[in-house]
This record gives C-alpha cells, sequence and structure tokens, in this order.
C-alpha cells in the first residue's frame, strides 16, 4: 500500500525527470546530457538533478552508457511504461469518462491460480461484502484481442473496487482491483486485476457467482465480450 501515490509507482520529481528526459530524446534514442543541463531543465540543484538520475537508473527506469565522450542516457521500456500509465491516468482525467468498457477475447487455459485465489477466506469475504457475490472458486481467463489491449491498460486508470490483501501464516496476498462487468450480456460477474499474476497485459481473469465455461457453453477459443461498468 502507500501513503500518497501507489506502490511501484515514481516519486512525482522523478517522474517529471523522466518526461524531461524524453523531451530531450532519450525517449527513442540515447543522448548525452549533463547533470547541469538536465537541473535546468527541471529546475531544480546539479547534486539534486544527479540524486534524480541515481534513483532513476537504480529503479531500471533509465540506462547509462559511460564513454570516453562521456555518459549517453536511453529511457527503458520500463520507463516508457510509467510514461505511459501517467498519460493514460491524465487522459481519463481531462476527457470525458465513457460509462461502459467493451473488451473481447478469446478463452485460454489458465495455470490454476484463480481456483487457489478464489478460495482463500481473506478474499472471499470480502468479494461478498463489496461484489455481493461469492465467486465460483476459479476464473475465466480471456486472451484479448489485440485492438483492446489498449483498452485493458486505460482500465487500470479508473476507480475500483479494491479486495484488499492479507497476511496467512507466512505467505502474503495482494489486493486484488475488480470491476463489475457484464459477460455475453448474460452473467454479472467482474473483471479482478489480480496484484501477483504471472499474466501480461493481453490476459484478463473473470470471475462471477457460477462456472462461467459449462454456464455459457465456452470452450477453448470461445469468444467472449465483457462489458464493464465503471465507477463515476
Amino acid at each position: 500500500m502507500r501513503a500518497s501515490w501507489a506502490e511501484n509507482e515514481l516519486k512525482p520529481e522523478l517522474w517529471h525527470t523522466l518526461l524531461k528526459l524524453s523531451e530531450l530524446g532519450a525517449l527513442n534514442a540515447r543522448i548525452k546530457v549533463s547533470t547541469i543541463e538536465l537541473a535546468g531543465e527541471v529546475g531544480v540543484s546539479q547534486q539534486t538533478a544527479s540524486r534524480y538520475m541515481i534513483e532513476l537508473e537504480r529503479g531500471d527506469y533509465i540506462e547509462k552508457q559511460s564513454s570516453f565522450q562521456g555518459s549517453q542516457i536511453r529511457i527503458t521500456d520500463k520507463g516508457k511504461r510509467e510514461l505511459e500509465r501517467v498519460y493514460l491516468k491524465l487522459k481519463s482525467l481531462v476527457e470525458e469518462t465513457p460509462r461502459i468498457i467493451t473488451l473481447e477475447g478469446s478463452v485460454v487455459t489458465g495455470l490454476g491460480e484463480g481456483a487457489y485465489y478464489m478460495s482463500r477466506k481473506g478474499y472471499q469475504e470480502q468479494f461478498m461484502e463489496k461484489l455481493g457475490f461469492d465467486p465460483f472458486p476459479g476464473t475465466l481467463n480471456l486472451k484479448l484481442h489485440p485492438s483492446k489491449v489498449g483498452a485493458r491498460k486505460e482500465l487500470e486508470t479508473y476507480s475500483a473496487i479494491v479486495i484488499n490483501g492479507f497476511k496467512s501464516g507466512k505467505r502474503t496476498f495482494g489486493k486484488v482491483k475488480c470491476f463489475p462487468a457484464v459477460i455475453n450480456d448474460v452473467v454479472e460477474g467482474a473483471v479482478a486485476l489480480i496484484n501477483r499474476t504471472h499474466y501480461d497485459d493481453s490476459v484478463i481473469e473473470l470471475i462471477a457467482p457460477l462456472h462461467l465455461r459449462s454456464s455459457l457453453g465456452l470452450k477453448e477459443g470461445s469468444n467472449v465480450q465483457v462489458k464493464i461498468k465503471l465507477r463515476h
């Protein structure tokens, strides 16, 4: 959890520094930039600019390559994802929020993680309280169509129903962000964005009070439409 910003998100001053580096050209190429120049761009002392650069490099947001000509900086893939995250957040705040986001994908067999997580008592009690239903012990996994992956990333910027993490014995279970949804215009359920998962942004996990595969007659590769009701 966090105090002022979310876990794994950059502090504002570091994000501002990353933005300035992208404006200087480090987003798509290696650039030569001194701490004096960066300090002027960011509006801080040279010492502070140097500290920001060290923190960004340690966090793998930038990559520094030293040579006899001096240091060259490039923003890493992780840094690009952080810039994209903030862009999508700002986009959701500035633009009119749609009432519904529609995702589509094909059913794929999961790794069995869903059944394990859904059966944890610490989650079950919160699901009933916050979502109004007791999920079937398992998730339906959808491989999103390529055109819908961007919408999945954008979904992260909207308000969610948060199922808090907890400890059970020596194990810690992370939070789950849920978005109420209608699956194939028939079943009321939710999209569950699990904090700790082996899936990338192209896969979403659905939960519902019933077994979705049998209830909707789904099999491997079946197309599924999910309409997500956004909170205002």
